[in-house]
C-alpha cells in the first residue's frame, strides 16, 4: 500500500491511496474462514459449507468492508506519521472513479484534505483590549446580603396562614357532589407553598387558615402543569393529564419562612468560626465574594473581546470551500446546505480563534498539569456545595468529590480544555494593555445583549 500527497494549494492537498491485492488478501481470507465456521446454511453441517459458496455469497461485501477499513487506517496513520496539521476529515475527491470490486484487484482512491495555515501571533502592549470590573454598589451588596439571609433562613411553625406560608397536609379527591370520591386519588404529607399557586382566588382562600382546617381547591387551577400535579399527588404523569375538579386538603402544619438575622451566628455558618466578626468585615467579605464571582464572567467577556480583536488582526486564511463541503457531509441529515452557509461565518471565526489559541499555547509552552485539573475540579465541587449553603468544606472532602468528577472522561476533558483557555486568557491579560472600565451589573448585561445582536447580524 502506498500514499502519495499532492499539494493543490497552500491549504489543500490530495492524498492518493494505492491498494494492491496483497494488502487485503490475508484479511479477506481470514474473515471468510470465520464466516465459514459460523455459517448456518440448509443442506450443510455447521463449519462444512464449501469455501467457494461462502465466497460467492459474502466475498464482495467482505472485500469492500476490508478495503474501506484499510483506507481509514492508512489515512489516519499517514496524517499522524507525516505530522499533517489537517482541518476536518479527508473527503473523497469529487471526480473519484467508482471502484469495480467485481473485476479489479488493485485500487486507487483520492482524498481531499485541508491543511491548517501557519499562524504567526504577535501580542504586545500596543494591543489594547477592554477589561471590565463590576462596580459593587449599594443595591448589589444588599441583594447578596439578602441571599445570605435566605440561604441560612428556616421554616418555623405558625398558627395561621397569611400569603406566603408552606402548608403540609393530606389531599383527597372529591366527586362532582363534593364528597370523597370512592377509590379516588389520595396523597399524604404533601407540601404546598401559597406563593407558588397560580390561581389568585385559591391563594386568597388559603389566607387565614389554621392547623386542622379543611379547604377545598381545584388542583388543576392551582397547578396547570401535569408535571406539578404528578409530583404533588405522587401519581404518574399520564394519570395527571386527566386530573380535574376539586380536592380536599386538610392542613396538618403551617410554616413560615424566616430569613436569618445578619449576625455572628450567620457569619460563622457562612464563613467558618470567627472568620468574620463584625458587620464591616461581613460587608468586606461579601464585596470580595461578589468581585470574585464576577471575575469568571469578566474574564470570559475579556476572552470574547480578545478573540474579536486578534481574529480580525491576525485573520488566518482558511480553505473555505473545503470546510463548507466537509461540514455539509459531516452534518448530512442534520443541517441543510443553507443552514451551514448561514452559520459558517461564526464557525469560521471560532476555527480561526482555535488556531490562534493553539499557536499561543505552542509558542509559550503553556501546559496544564494534573494538579491544575484537580484544583479546577475542586472549585466546581466547592461551588456546587455552596449552592446548598455548605461552605468551607475540608480540603480532603473536596478532593474526594473532585476525584469522582475526574473519573468521568468527558468531565476530565472539559476541565483540561477550560484550564488551557484560562491560561491563554492569563497570558493575553499579561501581554496586552488592559483598557480597564468599571461598570454596573446592568451595564455589563447590556454588553451581552449587544453581543447577541452582533452574532445574529453575522449569521445573516
Amino acid at each position: 500500500m502506498n500514499i502519495v500527497k499532492e499539494n493543490t494549494s497552500d491549504l489543500t492537498a490530495v492524498l492518493k491511496v494505492n491498494i494492491s491485492e496483497k494488502d487485503y488478501t490475508e484479511k479477506v481470507e481470514n474473515v471468510l474462514k470465520d464466516y465459514r465456521k459460523k455459517a448456518r446454511i440448509d443442506g450443510f453441517r455447521p463449519g462444512k459449507v464449501p469455501t467457494g459458496l461462502i465466497k460467492k455469497m459474502y466475498g464482495k461485501g467482505i472485500l469492500v468492508e476490508e478495503v474501506n477499513k484499510l483506507i481509514s487506517e492508512s489515512l489516519t496513520n499517514y496524517i499522524r506519521d507525516e505530522k499533517l496539521n489537517s482541518l476536518g476529515e479527508p473527503l473523497p475527491t469529487e471526480n473519484q472513479k467508482t471502484a469495480d470490486f467485481d473485476t479489479e484487484t488493485e485500487f486507487e482512491f483520492s482524498f481531499d484534505v485541508a491543511l491548517a495555515p501557519e499562524v504567526e501571533v504577535k501580542i504586545s502592549k500596543k494591543d489594547k483590549v477592554p477589561y471590565y470590573e463590576i462596580k459593587v454598589d449599594k443595591k448589589l451588596l444588599e441583594t447578596h446580603t439578602d441571599n445570605y439571609a435566605r440561604r441560612f433562613g428556616e421554616f418555623k411553625d405558625v398558627e395561621e396562614t397569611t400569603d406566603n406560608e408552606m402548608l403540609t397536609g393530606n389531599f383527597v379527591q372529591l366527586n362532582a357532589e363534593g364528597n370523597v370520591l370512592e377509590n379516588g386519588i389520595k396523597a399524604e404529607e404533601v407540601k404546598i407553598t401559597i406563593e407558588y399557586i397560580k390561581d389568585e382566588e385559591i391563594k386568597k382562600s388559603l389566607a387565614g387558615q389554621k392547623v386542622g382546617d379543611v379547604v377545598k381547591l381545584d388542583v388543576r387551577k392551582a397547578y396547570p402543569s401535569d408535571s406539578e400535579i404528578a409530583s404533588m399527588l405522587r401519581i404518574d404523569k399520564e394519570v395527571a393529564k386527566n386530573v380535574t375538579g376539586d380536592f380536599q386538603f386538610e392542613i396538618a402544619k403551617v410554616q413560615r419562612f424566616d430569613k436569618a438575622e445578619i449576625n455572628q451566628e450567620l457569619y460563622d455558618k457562612a464563613f467558618g468560626k470567627d472568620i468574620v466578626k463584625s458587620d464591616a468585615e461581613f460587608k468586606a467579605k461579601v464585596t470580595e465574594e461578589i468581585k470574585s464571582n464576577f471575575v469568571r464572567e469578566t474574564d470570559y467577556r475579556f476572552l470574547i473581546d480578545a478573540k474579536e480583536k486578534f481574529v480580525q488582526k491576525i485573520n488566518p486564511e482558511l480553505p473555505t470551500e473545503f470546510l463548507k463541503r466537509w461540514l455539509t457531509v459531516a452534518n448530512e441529515g442534520k443541517f441543510t446546505a443553507e443552514q451551514i452557509e448561514e452559520e459558517f461565518p461564526k464557525f469560521e471565526d471560532d476555527l480561526k480563534w482555535q488556531l490562534i489559541k493553539d499557536q499561543i499555547i505552542r509558542d509559550n509552552e503553556i501546559k496544564v498539569e494534573e494538579k491544575d485539573v484537580l484544583e479546577a475540579a475542586k472549585e466546581v465541587t466547592a461551588a456546587q456545595f455552596a449552592q446548598y449553603g455548605l461552605a468551607n468544606l475540608p480540603d480532603e472532602q473536596l478532593e474526594q468529590y473532585a476525584q469522582e468528577i475526574l473519573k468521568k472522561d468527558n468531565e476530565r476533558r472539559n476541565l483540561y480544555e477550560k484550564k488551557f483557555e484560562d491560561k491563554v486568557v492569563d497570558f493575553i491579560k499579561d501581554s496586552v494593555k488592559l483598557d480597564t472600565k468599571e461598570i454596573t451589573v446592568e451595564e455589563f448585561q447590556k454588553l451581552w445583549e449587544t453581543e447577541e445582536k452582533k452574532d445574529k447580524k453575522k449569521s445573516k
